[in-house]
């Protein structure tokens, strides 16, 4: 899995047009569930469920809270899943478990 950190709101959608199949990680810096959750994405992106997919990662406190209301995002951490640009699902905080069959489902 390649893990990549967008750093504004035209290359977050620069990578989801270039990247196929895009799990994103909207996160904060200093959230509890998303440092948790980092532990199970790191396992997924070691997984062979992983592979081929990409891992977004985009930071509140660097893109804005203005670009999470604009995408809808009421919580972090959350994560989505985009399959050719598109958002196919939006997850809560889950288990590498949980994740990877997302990936599988919706991927």
């Amino acid at each position: 899995m390649q893990i990549i950190d967008a750093t504004t709101p035209e290359q977050f959608q620069q990578l989801l047009a270039e990247h196929p199949r895009v799990l994103v990680d909207f996160h904060k810096d200093q959230c509890p569930g998303c440092r948790m959750l980092e532990m199970s994405l790191h396992r997924v992106a070691n997984s062979a469920a992983g592979q081929g997919t990409t891992l977004l990662r985009v930071q509140l406190e660097v893109l804005g809270e203005a670009f999470f209301r604009e995408l809808g995002l009421r919580q972090t951490p959350t994560l989505s899943l985009f399959r050719d640009g598109d958002e196919r699902t939006r997850l809560a905080v889950q288990s590498p478990q949980q994740i990877e069959a997302a990936i599988a489902l919706h991927l």
